[in-house]
């Protein structure tokens, strides 16, 4: 079966003025709506639109962390998801503990793609994605700006300043 991996992160929502807590060690979240993270809900829309195309039969999302990701979850498949995977951990989860976390579920799954934002908006990362190609031994654009698939290959391509790279 053809499927499309998706890894998405809670993080406070976009819309909400943060409060840095008063030992400045982080921000406030008691209390604080959470949402997918803007990046990666390009990433499902994408996933999506390609499942739409016939290029995917199915688009898998994933996270990793606390309970409370239900709720993220749950956006996620009334989007348009087929299936949610959640690796359960507390904590501040690590860009190289996520990935790894992510690695363990493509093996489970066998995706013809993973797709994730290119960075959170709450530590201003975009590691993830790379850490997990690396250990994966794949190749990976740090940006993607379009998606293609010509004979069960995607070609991701990132372009700047006008211009345009295709991988």
């Amino acid at each position: 079966m053809k499927r499309i991996l998706v890894g998405i992160k809670r993080v406070v929502d976009y819309n909400v003025r943060i409060r840095v807590k008063p030992d400045h060690s982080g921000v406030i979240t008691d209390g604080v709506k959470m949402s997918i993270n803007p990046f990666d809900e390009i990433a499902l829309e994408e996933a999506l639109r390609i499942k739409e195309r016939g290029a995917a039969e199915e688009v898998i999302v994933a996270t990793v962390g606390p309970a409370d990701c239900q709720s993220q979850l749950r956006t996620a498949l009334a989007m348009g998801a087929d299936r949610a995977l959640h690796v359960q951990a507390d904590g501040v989860i690590e860009p190289l503990v996520a990935a790894r976390a992510l690695l363990k579920l493509v093996e489970r799954e066998q995706p013809l793609l993973v797709i994730l934002g290119k960075q959170a908006i709450d530590d201003d990362n975009g590691q993830t994605g790379q850490v997990l190609a690396a250990i994966a031994e794949r190749l990976t654009p740090a940006i993607a700006n379009a998606m293609s698939a010509v004979r069960r290959t995607a070609f991701p391509s990132s372009g700047n300043h006008g211009t345009s790279i295709v991988v």
